[in-house]
């Protein structure tokens, strides 16, 4: 208490409370399971450019790519188990929101995507026992997590969510096409197996994801489209959402590729030939509609960049999906032999490094600034349907 020029007490500093967080966890309370595109998003870029006919590209810089990636994953595995110890709240709130909930997919295709990568480009770094060891782990665990997010995330949606009429959106692909993500890398590892029944068990295994997958998209692509008819565009935040289509139709076509390819060592008899021909007869026309979708998203983004479409993580959604079908033309490529299919894959990788340039920069802005760790606002709900368009 001051006894000169007052009688008023005057308060001393607040002690500071040992329970209350600091400020680097309280960053965290807004870190999504979204954030895991990024992984995804980079690790693409290291194993779609491994992929492309020739090798042309400097592997340096691959590794260097691989390595991002991976480092990415370990910080964000860290991060997250932090956000679920520190606001545990926050992270039940996730599953409950329909928005984010579909966002677990995101996991599981980080860890296959930095699996895959690890085979594919890493095993230079590293060694190929120890390379074939990591994609092992990662490919077991990340299918694990595909197949209980492919399972739950529809469970949740349908038992527990609200859904509003008009909310479909692409984001609800994610949960789903993480099987078709293990299918298509699944492959590499089937001449890593004991010659038999291990083989022969793992290939069939994939073709088993990749119906569930596929399968499991064709029942939301015709509910998004309907959406997108009846409500109009998607709002600003979520239209380059669309580019999420890509995904389950190039990672499709990557996987059928892949798995012809795996097919002489682990079965016999015609099944290798027709494998091989269910690739090209599979792959050539969804490849078809993928580019067809390209052009959709990219005119939606186009119009929704010239009504102020900003910067948000929805943006890493230009790069992953745009990778697997450089990764699906490639191995079209490689069963027809056909250059413009391999001229075709490396103008995607363009546009992929492209994207993954601009989406990793303004991250990185985000990530200084801490503007990225805000709350979330809230998407506007979508417009009453309406009979005519101005614009």
């Amino acid at each position: 208490m001051s006894t000169v020029g007052s009688l008023t007490p005057v308060p001393l500093p607040a002690a500071p409370d040992p329970a209350a967080p600091s400020p680097g966890v309280r960053r965290l309370r807004h870190l999504g399971p979204n954030w895991y595109a990024t992984v995804m998003g980079t690790a693409i870029v290291a194993s779609a450019g491994a992929a492309l006919p020739g090798r042309a590209l400097p592997r340096p810089a691959l590794e260097a790519v691989w390595v991002l990636a991976t480092a990415a994953l370990v910080a964000l595995l860290a991060a997250r188990a932090a956000h679920w110890a520190r606001h545990r709240d926050q992270a039940v709130r996730h599953l409950a929101d329909p928005a984010v909930a579909p966002f677990y997919g995101c996991l599981a295709m980080a860890l296959l995507a930095v699996g895959g990568a690890t085979l594919s480009v890493g095993a230079g770094v590293i060694g190929e026992p120890a390379a074939v060891a990591v994609d092992a782990v990662l490919w077991s665990a990340g299918t694990v997590a595909g197949l209980v997010a492919a399972a739950g995330v529809p469970y949740l949606m349908v038992a527990r969510h609200r859904v509003e009429p008009g909310t479909a959106s692409p984001v609800w692909l994610l949960p789903v096409v993480a099987p078709m993500v293990s299918a298509a890398l699944g492959p590499a590892l089937v001449a890593h197996l004991p010659a038999g029944q291990p083989r022969e068990a793992l290939l069939l295994g994939c073709y088993a994801l990749f119906g569930l997958s596929l399968l499991m998209t064709l029942l939301i692509l015709p509910v998004l489209f309907s959406r997108l008819v009846h409500h109009g565009p998607l709002p600003l935040a979520l239209t380059p959402t669309l580019f999420l289509v890509l995904g389950p139709l190039g990672q499709s076509t990557t996987a059928v590729n892949n798995l012809a390819d795996a097919a002489p060592g682990a079965v016999g008899g015609p099944y290798p030939a027709a494998m091989t021909a269910f690739a090209v007869l599979y792959g050539v026309p969804v490849l078809g509609f993928a580019l067809l979708w390209l052009a959709f998203a990219t005119a939606m983004v186009v119009r929704a960049a010239r009504s102020g479409m900003g910067f948000t993580m929805t943006w890493w959604a230009f790069t992953f999906p745009v990778g697997t079908c450089v990764t699906g033309a490639a191995g079209l490529a490689r069963h027809t032999g056909l250059h413009a299919l391999t001229w075709l894959a490396v103008a995607l990788y363009a546009v992929l490094v492209a994207a993954w340039a601009v989406a990793a920069v303004r991250t990185a802005a985000g990530l200084v600034s801490g503007r990225l760790f805000a709350a979330p606002v809230p998407a506007p709900r979508a417009p009453a349907p309406t009979t005519a368009r101005t614009r």
